[in-house]
């Protein structure tokens, strides 16, 4: 399950590879390490996402995170690895909100609170991210199956968000794009 999970976070940060499509193995290493990188980092949490996009030595990454520290220190981290020239840091930092806080802590309780996601949840990197934005949920991620991205979202859903989007993909859906690699 965990290697499967690496490989699914690496095909959720890569969002569009078009070196990749051409078979370049080194452009796959290299987003395997940025995958790792940020994985590991250790103030990256269930309310932070970052996606990447690798196109000959220059990784653009994108998403959001909960503080501005983290924005840099990833880029830092992303900056060190070998195959990378130059890093497009276009991640945002999500506004200081309490009620976004209070939103983020109340869905991720509810989330992993649930039996259902009680696997998810005893991982080190629970691969449901939940982001809050001026009152407005975004699930980022991957989960086993499609029941369980339909329960993440009507679990979300319940508690007075302005709305939820569930970008969740399945460990089918990951499968198939690794395919298409």
């Amino acid at each position: 399950m965990f290697a499967r999970f690496i490989a699914a976070m690496v095909v959720v940060l890569a969002m569009s590879a078009p070196a990749w499509a051409a078979g370049d193995r080194k452009e796959l290493q290299v987003a395997h390490d940025v995958s790792r990188q940020v994985l590991t980092y250790p103030q990256f949490s269930i309310f932070d996402s970052v996606h990447m996009q690798v196109d000959n030595g220059v990784v653009t990454l994108t998403g959001k995170v909960t503080m501005p520290y983290k924005k840099n220190d990833i880029e830092k981290r992303v900056a060190k690895i070998d195959g990378v020239d130059q890093v497009v840091n276009k991640i945002t930092v999500l506004p200081v909100s309490s009620f976004d806080d209070e939103l983020r802590f109340r869905i991720a309780r509810a989330i992993y609170g649930n039996s259902n996601f009680w696997n998810y949840g005893s991982m080190a990197n629970p691969p449901i991210h939940i982001i809050v934005e001026n009152g407005h949920v975004t699930l980022d991620g991957v989960v086993n199956s499609n029941t369980d991205r339909m329960l993440a979202r009507s679990i979300a859903s319940s508690f007075g968000a302005f709305s939820v989007t569930n970008d969740l993909k399945t460990d089918a859906e990951v499968e198939q794009e690794l395919e298409h690699l």
